[in-house]
């Protein structure tokens, strides 16, 4: 199974298109979301935005900020902020061990998917670490070449 594919049970909301690109992701976690009414139908209609968006911790919690949910078309004057902070929900040992990677070793958490499984919203977040420019400029002319190969290939069929 690719990483692209969906797997059975998943309905996808939406995904970082860019992070394979500026970030090296070591490690995934799956995690809860913490949310209101509106934000849950508001996910299930796809309006969901993860660019800019990171997770933080505050109290030995963890939080995800900059996760833009549009608000509920539909909703009444209880609808929900679009940008506001969501607690993820994770077992304290996977918190402890995330907490202590990302203070010492440089890692970040960037969050890498936003999905629906069984019925349940969950944020797979990833430990991360920056891209430096030169490996980007590598990546790009690595992708450039596979391209024209393939290409190339065609023409030889």
């Amino acid at each position: 199974m690719s990483k692209n594919e969906k797997k059975p049970g998943e309905k996808l909301v939406t995904r970082a298109k860019d992070l394979r690109f500026k970030w090296d992701v070591s490690e995934t976690y799956e995690a809860g979301l913490a949310l209101m009414g509106t934000e849950v139908k508001s996910l299930r209609d796809g309006r969901a935005n993860l660019k800019d968006s990171y997770c933080r911790f505050k109290d030995s919690e963890l939080y995800i900020v900059g996760l833009h949910i549009s608000p509920y078309p539909f909703g009444t004057h209880v609808n929900h902020e679009p940008e506001r902070p969501r607690k993820l929900l994770l077992h304290r040992r996977e918190l402890q061990r995330l907490q202590s990677k990302v203070a010492e070793r440089g890692f970040s958490l960037v969050p890498t998917k936003l999905y629906f499984k069984e019925g349940r919203a969950k944020l797979e977040i990833g430990l991360a670490k920056g891209k430096k420019t030169h490996d980007k400029r590598e990546e790009l002319k690595r992708k450039t070449q596979d391209r024209e190969m393939e290409r190339a290939m065609k023409k030889y069929r």
